[in-house]
């Protein structure tokens, strides 16, 4: 499953009118010269070769980095039963799949679904066909796991058409190297401004799918119980949802040995308004943040714990 201006197809994202001064941009510039060299080693070395360097970097020096203390926090808070030397084995499993997810950017284009040579398997695909067969489109949700940039391919893969709508970096020209890789498989859009908020709406209205991930902290979002804390989460998907009649799906990557990943479609929400709008989107969160609790639960290794997700962490 993964926010400014609409992307065009094979295009640059548009960026917001005031520019940064020139010692951010000349940051900026820096900092994608590094970037692009570190692809560029990625790309090198190939899907798997990348993939276990990056994830031999990640887990051999991150957790001795000071974030890795809030992802501590979160997880002791979350999941108390785990003790600690299981909890240290899953921060440092957390910390190789994200290295490796960083490696395999260079190799999207070589994951793939529903043919041969697939490197992703697929489970329970027939709900959202099912959803998107009703023609008033679908909402697909996930979280930070597993490598998340693969379930957006398993749509295209699928034959379906959609949109992404993603946050963008803040670095203008990582965020141009991103997305061209992301738009070679769905358009996508950043979600923030009114030319974004049409082309969501025009997906919808087309009958297509929405792409989003949905675990981040937002903090103008709503207060809903996640772990049993409240956090700040983003509404938009139950809003969309109930708005327009849209089911959401729910789906979950997992990655598995040598580069392959199993996306598992677990759970169809069907909007059912009320009256009250407020007390709907609330509960449909709620029911959105209990599936990804539900599923970390089961793979605390596999999601990505550095966010700062509560208050006061």
């Amino acid at each position: 499953m993964p926010q400014a201006e609409p992307l065009e197809r094979a295009g640059a994202p548009k960026r917001d009118a005031r520019r940064p001064g020139a010692a951010v941009r000349a940051l900026y510039v820096v900092e994608y010269a590094f970037f692009r060299a570190l692809m560029g080693l990625f790309w090198l070395l190939g899907l798997e070769g990348a993939s276990n360097f990056g994830g031999w970097i990640a887990r051999t020096f991150g957790p001795k980095l000071p974030v890795t203390r809030r992802a501590r926090r979160n997880m002791a808070r979350a999941l108390p039963e785990l003790d600690e030397a299981t909890r240290e084995r899953a921060i440092a499993e957390m910390w190789e799949n994200l290295g490796r997810t960083i490696a395999e950017y260079p190799h999207l284009d070589k994951l793939w679904a529903f043919r041969p040579g697939a490197r992703i398997e697929v489970n329970g695909i027939e709900r959202a066909e099912a959803t998107e067969a009703r023609g008033k489109g679908a909402i697909f949700v996930s979280g930070h796991c597993g490598n998340w940039e693969t379930m957006p391919g398993v749509i295209a893969d699928y034959g379906m058409k959609g949109t992404l709508v993603y946050r963008a970096p803040n670095n203008p020209y990582v965020d141009r190297w991103i997305a061209a890789r992301r738009q070679s498989r769905l358009p996508i859009v950043a979600a923030k401004g009114a030319d974004g908020a049409r082309m969501i709406l025009k997906t919808l209205k087309d009958g297509q799918l929405l792409a989003m991930l949905i675990d981040q902290k937002l903090n103008d979002g709503i207060a809903v119980p996640f772990f049993g804390r409240e956090a700040m989460t983003a509404p938009a998907a139950a809003h969309l949802s109930l708005r327009h009649g849209a089911p959401i799906i729910f789906g979950w990557c997992t990655r598995l040995p040598h580069s392959h990943f199993r996306v598992s479609i677990t759970d169809v929400f069907e909007p059912k308004p009320t009256g009250n709008h407020v007390k709907d989107v609330y509960d449909l969160t709620l029911r959105l943040n209990q599936a990804l609790e539900a599923r970390i639960r089961e793979e605390p290794w596999n999601w990505l714990w550095l966010h700062s997700r509560w208050p006061k962490n």
